[in-house]
């Protein structure tokens, strides 16, 4: 087969650039900072260079150009989608979201039946809890010096109306701690990866890094003597805290070479959504050379043993083994950079890609020697209850009863 022209692939990438023309705002949304992007004004093209190159050059061929936002894939070898928006509007704490994504009003025009919903497990989680007895069978084979696989399903649910990205992405925001996103992506429809994500890959602002991975989890109750247990019961766990360990260290030999600063002062504390406890740390450093991209020092951690495993490459084969599905851009991430190289990327969980009548959700669960298949198949169900939530069902596609809602 005879390799494209550069004319010709030139050509295909302003072809793929002309036909983005994302139905809604990029919208990345926190009580710290909000950025919305809106329309389009060209992609970045994929290629061979490394991703910091392209995104370097599209800066230099682009002077006017404020910033590029959108997703990188878990895939590290799948093209990552980042654009130029047309417009952009950034602000302390929500204010621009508000602008963006206004609520509906108060009083509706006439009362509106409930969507009707069809859910189908993409594995059962039977299969799933099959798949993660398999994976501890591989650690404890030792087989190619496994010592954590992340293991996901996902849920497609089908309703008998187009869902609406907006009224979810709003209803996501109202946990106020985790941060909600909305990408919307390339393909032959409209579709869009929609989110509330309570973990930080990188934050870069001139030579200051952060991060602050998370690991190890457990469902929060509405009920607080049960609430503070689970809290409890997650910090003094040997199990999920040998875990978070995985993270943290590989996270800190990663960005070692790269900082002439770098720690974790605060140790391992517990962190929460609505829904969730985790255990977090948070990492601060000062890199040598404060020029390095954000977007490199994305590429550089990601995936990160909280949504792979370790070793990551043996990791990442044993899940495309186990899982059976293309992650596409959940468990990659989602942010933006500008042109001196500061960017904010958070890690693409807690998310569902939406496309007309369909939402596709994603759950994922750290395994370790010492995990229980059945404890981690419901913390996957636990880990769905906020997108759930946010739609008005359950696992089944059956309305939440108001005690539940």
């Amino acid at each position: 087969m005879t390799a494209p022209s550069n004319g010709a692939m030139r050509m295909r990438d302003a072809g793929t650039q002309a036909s983005f023309a994302p139905a809604l705002p990029f919208a990345l949304v926190s009580d710290r900072e909000t950025v919305v992007g809106r329309g389009c004004l060209g992609v970045v093209p994929a290629g061979e260079r490394p991703l910091g190159e392209r995104v370097g050059a599209w800066f230099a061929d682009h002077p006017g150009a404020r910033l590029l936002v959108g997703a990188l894939p878990y895939d590290h070898r799948a093209p990552a989608h980042l654009f130029q928006p047309a417009e952009v509007s950034r602000s302390p704490g929500r204010d621009c979201f508000a602008a963006a994504f206004s609520p509906p009003a108060l009083v509706p025009a006439a009362p509106v039946a409930a969507p009707r919903w069809a859910a189908q497990p993409e594995p059962s989680l039977a299969r799933y809890r099959a798949a993660v007895e398999e994976a501890l069978a591989m650690m404890a084979r030792g087989e190619d010096g496994l010592r954590k696989i992340v293991l996901s399903r996902s849920l497609r649910l089908t309703s008998d109306r187009p869902v609406e990205a907006s009224a979810l992405l709003r209803r996501l925001a109202e946990d106020h701690h985790a941060v909600a996103f909305c990408v919307p992506l390339p393909g032959e429809r409209p579709r869009a990866l929609v989110g509330a994500t309570p973990e930080l890959l990188i934050d870069k602002q001139g030579a200051a890094i952060f991060s602050h991975p998370l690991a190890g989890s457990a469902r929060r109750s509405r009920e607080k003597v049960a609430d503070e247990a689970a809290a409890r019961a997650l910090l003094a766990s040997e199990k999920d805290n040998r875990e978070h360990r995985e993270v943290v260290s590989a996270i800190l030999d990663q960005l070692a070479p790269y900082c002439a600063e770098l720690g974790a002062p605060e140790g391992t504390q517990l962190t929460a959504t609505n829904s969730m406890w985790h255990l977090g740390t948070r990492i601060t450093g000062r890199l040598r050379d404060a020029a390095m991209p954000s977007v490199d020092i994305a590429a550089l951690l990601h995936p990160t043993p909280a949504v792979c495993g370790t070793p990551r490459a043996a990791a990442d084969r044993a899940i495309t083994a186990l899982e059976g599905y293309d992650r596409g851009f959940y468990a990659g991430a989602v942010g933006w950079c500008d042109a001196s190289g500061d960017g904010t990327w958070h890690v693409a969980i807690r998310c569902a890609e939406i496309a007309g009548a369909e939402a596709r959700l994603y759950a994922g669960a750290g395994i370790v020697p010492g995990s229980d298949p059945q404890a981690e198949g419901d913390e996957t169900s636990a880990k769905f209850a906020a997108l759930l939530r946010a739609l008005g069902i359950d696992e089944d596609g059956h309305p939440l009863s108001e005690d539940a809602a």
